[in-house]
């Protein structure tokens, strides 16, 4: 393949980089409208998240950040209430039509809001990026979705009794497998789909379901198949944090051998934390499917 600097190659991409940089205004003007202040946390961490399965990029003697959650709760704790990060994060290894391991992230946390709120934000920026992209609809891969029809409410449980041949698994790596293989190829097939109340195994972040204490309030939004933002109502327990982290390093370094250290001046902020909801949405996913574009490479200014 040609580098992305050569004049037809660049020609052929720049219709989706002028989509992106149409819907970067949207998404920064959504978040004025709504009364968010934009953040700008360090990009390089002690220790880079709760994730057992990612592997982050060192960086004088840290790391890093795979995404600015545990920065931006320490800004909740300190008395912010509407924050949201754009910018880039770091995952190594990933790559391929939907992964880069240099990617933009849109993050935003309100305190003192339900997690169905974050959950009816995903769906208005959705809405705010097919606009600004001029785009009726969301596609990827012969699959379209309505963004402005009414999103679909599912939880994980009804969706593996509805879409997967086999009982939702307990084991880890097999509910994972399966959900890829099964449950997620069929989310966001013609409108905005919104899974939600995943096992608390699965939610190492998420604070417990009042409804329900066996599920968590992690939700994940889906268009086309393609999951585009993952929030949480969020945990705010040091105790239970701390388990979940030290239980989450365990499980890294049997898999990997490997471990990040635990992070204690966020658990330290945590116990000063309002009751907040999160979510993470993958700008560049987003900035694909309101485009119509084939690959990641595409939407990005210096794909590598």
């Amino acid at each position: 393949m040609a580098p992305y600097w050569n004049t037809a190659r660049h020609a052929d991409r720049r219709p989706f980089l002028q989509a992106r940089a149409a819907i970067l205004r949207a998404v920064r003007g959504w978040f004025e409208a709504q009364g968010f202040t934009e953040v700008e946390p360090v990009l390089i961490v002690p220790s880079p998240g709760a994730e057992t399965h990612i592997e982050a990029v060192a960086a004088d003697g840290g790391y890093l950040h795979t995404s600015p959650e545990f920065a931006m709760k320490r800004l909740l704790a300190a008395g912010e209430e509407r924050i949201f990060y754009l910018g880039k994060c770091w995952r190594k290894g990933e790559t391929g039509p939907l992964h880069a391991s240099e990617f933009t992230m849109i993050e935003w946390y309100r305190a003192h809001a339900p997690y169905e709120q974050i959950m009816d934000d995903c769906v208005d920026l959705a809405r705010a990026a097919a606009r600004a992209a001029n785009a009726a609809m969301l596609r990827w891969r012969g699959k379209s979705c309505d963004p402005f029809t009414a999103a679909e409410r599912i939880s994980v449980r009804e969706a593996f009794q509805q879409l997967c041949p086999v009982p939702m698994p307990e084991d880890g790596d097999a509910f994972s497998a399966a959900l890829v293989q099964h449950v997620e190829p069929q989310l966001g097939d013609g409108a905005l789909t919104l899974l939600t109340d995943y096992p608390i195994s699965e939610a190492a972040l998420a604070r417990r379901s009042p409804r329900d204490p066996g599920v968590a309030e992690r939700f994940e939004l889906y268009a086309c198949g393609v999951e585009l933002a993952n929030g949480f109502g969020e945990l705010t327990d040091p105790i239970e944090q701390r388990r979940r982290l030290v239980e989450a390093m365990d499980e890294k370094e049997k898999r990997y051998g490997q471990r990040w250290p635990i992070d204690e001046d966020f658990l330290a902020a945590l116990a000063h934390m309002p009751p907040a909801s999160g979510v993470a949405m993958g700008f560049d996913r987003l900035v694909m499917l309101a485009a119509g574009a084939r690959h990641i490479g595409d939407v990005l200014w210096t794909p590598q």
